[in-house]
């Protein structure tokens, strides 16, 4: 079967990890971007800029890759930010931004991309949540109750395509190395780090190797699953 897969929040972190490892095992790769345009080139890699809290972005995205013959059989929810604050300090904006980039924006190309899915008879679905949706994390009230919502998703959705062949998981990452946690002070990294019983942090390539196994055939009877990857941080 032709392969082609979307990948949103596509040209760093774990996003571009994951499209680097897809592109071993599809046909075609489309990453999206908002604001961090791609800084490299693959050959089978299209990089498309959408907003994906904007659903005529959407829409005009899956339109003109549909008249290009590449509308994705696959989908990775990535796309994702933080906005971190105690809740007690926090304004609506920060609260709104994260929860619609993170879990709302879900909506705008899932909803068209499965209802392509059931027609075709085939799909795999992937959602990147987070520890902390379980775990739980001081500051990230907004972020944990979107990534929390992400994995309930999951599992409703599941079900609706289990019999139309599609399958929808759920992947919640630890502590990766990745911008946003490099970028801290020495110390304050090294405390995390010490709070892994692993005591390293996490490699976005083992992280996207999950993902390659998702959409392979030999994952074709997992759904609905939520699979940690926190180097026995926490456990659900």
């Amino acid at each position: 079967m032709n392969k082609s897969a979307l990948v949103t929040g596509g040209t760093k972190g774990l996003g571009l990890a994951i499209v680097e490892c897809l592109k071993e095992h599809c046909q075609t790769v489309i990453a999206t971007y908002n604001t961090t345009p791609p800084n490299v080139e693959f050959p089978n890699v299209l990089f498309r800029k959408v907003d994906v809290t904007d659903q005529s972005s959407c829409d005009e995205l899956l339109k003109n890759l549909d008249d290009e013959g590449i509308y994705p059989n696959i989908l990775v929810n990535n796309a994702g930010v933080v906005k971190d604050v105690m809740f007690h300090k926090m304004d609506r904006s920060a609260w709104n931004e994260v929860l619609n980039v993170n879990l709302n924006s879900i909506f705008n190309l899932t909803q068209p991309i499965y209802s392509r899915m059931r027609q075709e008879g085939f799909g795999r679905i992937i959602n990147i949540s987070s520890v902390n949706a379980n775990k739980g994390q001081i500051g990230q009230a907004n972020y944990c109750a979107s990534k929390a919502g992400i994995q309930g998703f999951t599992k409703a959705l599941a079900l609706e395509g289990a019999h139309k062949n599609i399958t929808v998981n759920t992947i919640s990452p630890g502590y990766c190395q990745t911008d946003m946690l490099t970028s801290m002070k020495p110390e304050v990294l090294e405390q995390v780090i010490n709070t892994i019983p692993a005591r390293r942090l996490g490699k976005p390539e083992e992280i996207a190797h999950l993902v390659a196994y998702l959409i392979s055939e030999n994952a074709g009877y997992v759904s609905g699953a939520n699979f940690e990857i926190n180097g026995g941080l926490y456990s659900s």
